[in-house]
């Protein structure tokens, strides 16, 4: 997976694009993304779930991502680093907000979904984003002041979204960071067959097979082999696409039994069969 690397502790940016260019990735450092306008998919630890404007989506650097566009699209980004919390946001907060704050930082508190639900708290955080935006590209006086208070609201706007939810308060209050763990160790050894068995996969994480069978399911709603099947057929989509292999050396190379099989499950979760998938894209 390829990895993007940020030397700055701060940076505040938009972009639009109508057709995403950039391939599978993660980062050095977090990143929150504001969907200014548009809609199209995001592809976020091999999950596949669509998105529209107002949504905002929290990314630590293990979270592995892409998007795919169905109408042009403005992205504004917030990027930033764990130094620049704790300099900027935790020293001035209280307990209580400072312990939440650390818990966004460390777990996987949204999951495959957008922070912002509540239709107020979007228009909100939109407005403050783009405040946010034109202070880091206009150096004025009391700059870095004026975007330390705005970056803080926009967190604490994001933080009293997530409270209100039932949902969001279990995953919260819950320390989650293992299946993140567990699910970028997935997306990076998927192809490795010994890896993936489930006895070996436990004893990476000292579990037993059976509990870290119900832990992924009850935590992620998926499976373990359906986390697999789906990093799989995210390779599919890639080597069909870009690359000039036949199906029978796709099937082959992902580790499916033989091409029939793989024919099956790829237009069970892409509703089409491989060549078709490629015919149409391409």
């Amino acid at each position: 997976m390829k990895r993007i690397v940020n030397f700055n502790s701060f940076n505040v940016f938009s972009i639009e694009k109508e057709v995403w260019d950039v391939e599978y990735h993660n980062h050095n450092f977090y990143e929150l993304i504001i969907i200014e306008k548009g809609k199209g998919f995001h592809h976020l630890n091999g999950i596949v779930f669509p998105y529209k404007k107002g949504d905002v989506f929290l990314l630590r650097p293990s979270d592995g991502h892409e998007f795919s566009i169905k109408s042009k699209t403005r992205f504004i980004y917030i990027k930033f680093t764990e130094q620049y919390i704790w300099e900027n946001l935790l020293m001035n907060k209280k307990n209580e907000l400072k312990k939440v704050i650390q818990l966004l930082m460390e777990d996987r508190s949204f999951v495959y979904e957008s922070a912002i639900n509540n239709k107020a708290d979007r228009a909100h955080l939109l407005q403050l984003a783009h405040i946010l935006l034109y202070e880091f590209s206009h150096q004025s006086r009391y700059n870095k002041d004026i975007l330390t208070d705005i970056f803080s609201a926009i967190i604490t706007v994001l933080i009293r979204n997530t409270m209100e939810t039932t949902t969001h308060k279990k995953w919260i209050f819950q320390h989650v960071g293992r299946i993140e763990k567990i699910l970028y160790y997935i997306n990076v050894n998927v192809l490795d067959t010994d890896k993936m068995k489930i006895e070996n996969l436990a004893k990476e994480f000292m579990l037993s097979p059976n509990y870290i069978s119900i832990y992924v399911k009850k935590q992620t709603g998926f499976s373990i082999q359906q986390h697999i099947i789906q990093y799989k057929i995210k390779t599919a989509e890639k080597l069909l696409l870009q690359s000039h292999y036949n199906i029978n050396e796709i099937a082959d190379k992902l580790g499916f039994n033989d091409t029939s099989h793989f024919n099956k499950i790829f237009k069970a979760y892409q509703q089409k069969s491989p060549s078709e998938f490629r015919k149409e894209n391409k």
